[in-house]
């Protein structure tokens, strides 16, 4: 009793002749918040800072294009043709401070607000079939305008989803075989978030989202016969989606054959292919493409690597490739390098994020793919994408920080 007495008053006596800032820093040391704290204070490694230069020279890449591209677009719609640039600019920098906040917060310690947000996620998804505030475009109902904001919810859907996947196959991966602990939860996350995709009429939402929950599953080791029949079991879901409407069926089908589709549904892909052979090796300059003026519909947004092509040639294409390359690169490296299991899964999973939804852009505007409406990450014409990209890039650089 006198020992634990003894022990007592002496840590009083060592408490009081501790500054302020030193207690402050025992506090968060007792409760495990320090240890966090410190890791995102480690100096920035070669990883790091070729994300963080890939990251910015792709935002800056795009805004130049944006603004060359959609200038046309703001004319025709009685707007100023520096309208939509000044609207992406806006974007890149609130873009920019998501993505300083998710580099500078510990995610470790984001994990205590992974369901809230998932929660939030779903609910932001019901917006577009709200009276006066939802939007269609092209037949999907995807969109929210609140005012002079307007931005899609799929888009912070795909980051909850891909932040809940990791935190839950990270924390139980002892547990990967058990169906009812890993698989049920992420199916069910999975299912849901695709649900809300297709009766918004957006397919390539759900294809995204179905293809990151997909690889977090095989890097968190998931059985393969799993993963498998989750793949085949999407690919049949997502082909009886597009053949029960004709027209859904004959714009997906339009680039087998846009010899004979390039008058209908093939006709933006086959603008999209003249504007790219105009361009040639160096292009035609920005600013000076034609394929702009209305001649490829979306070419600021969905289509824009056609208007990069075009005025930029093979070395614009060269660039936009070539960043996506190094991002996926040094984005595994992150994740192969991570300190955690969630950090690793955080890691891939972005990383895989922007290289297939890359590829699907790419391939749909370049006629190897059926055209999806996705856009071209942290490139496109497009706030609510721009922003959510940024913060996940931070979230990567972030990881790519914390590397062993």
């Amino acid at each position: 009793m006198s020992t634990a007495t003894t022990t007592s008053s002496s840590t009083t006596r060592s408490n009081r002749t501790m500054t302020l800032a030193q207690r402050r820093r025992a506090v968060l040391d007792r409760g495990g918040l320090l240890s966090s704290r410190r890791i995102a204070q480690k100096p920035a490694n070669t990883t790091f800072f070729m994300i963080f230069f890939t990251v910015l020279t792709l935002v800056t890449f795009g805004l130049v294009m944006v603004m060359s591209s959609s200038s046309i677009v703001a004319l025709n719609r009685g707007m100023s043709p520096w309208t939509m640039f000044f609207k992406q600019l806006m974007w890149a920098s609130v873009g920019g401070l998501g993505m300083a906040f998710f580099f500078r917060f510990p995610y470790s310690l984001m994990r205590q607000f992974v369901f809230p947000v998932l929660i939030f996620a779903f609910g932001l998804m019901f917006l577009p079939f709200a009276p006066n505030i939802g939007v269609s475009t092209n037949g999907a109902r995807a969109w929210v305008a609140i005012g002079p904001i307007g931005f899609q919810p799929s888009e912070f859907l795909k980051l909850a989803l891909l932040v809940y996947c990791a935190n839950l196959l990270g924390r139980r991966q002892k547990e990967v075989t058990d169906v009812n602990r890993t698989t049920r939860p992420v199916v069910v996350a999975w299912l849901a978030s695709v649900f809300l995709c297709l009766i918004q009429r957006d397919l390539g939402g759900a294809i995204v989202m179905t293809c990151i929950v997909l690889a977090v599953m095989c890097m968190a080791g998931i059985p393969m016969r799993i993963v498998n029949a989750i793949a085949g079991s999407s690919v049949v879901a997502a082909l009886f989606f597009t053949l029960i409407t004709s027209s859904r069926r004959n714009r997906w089908t339009a680039f087998l054959n846009l010899d004979e589709t390039k008058g209908s549904f093939g006709y933006q892909v086959w603008q999209s292919i003249l504007s790219i052979s105009n361009g040639g090796i160096s292009g035609v300059g920005v600013g000076a493409g034609t394929g702009k003026w209305g001649y490829v519909p979306l070419a600021h947004s969905d289509f824009i690597f056609s208007t990069i092509a075009e005025e930029m040639g093979l070395i614009g294409v060269t660039v936009v490739i070539g960043g996506f390359l190094t991002l996926v690169l040094f984005g595994l490296r992150a994740a192969l390098g991570a300190e955690e299991r969630f950090g690793a899964l955080l890691a891939g999973g972005v990383t895989m994020w922007f290289a297939i939804q890359a590829i699907i852009n790419i391939g749909g505007v370049t006629g190897s793919m059926p055209v999806t409406g996705l856009t071209l990450p942290l490139i496109s014409y497009g706030g609510s994408s721009l922003l959510v990209c940024m913060s996940a890039a931070g979230l990567l650089m972030n990881v790519a920080r914390n590397m062993k």
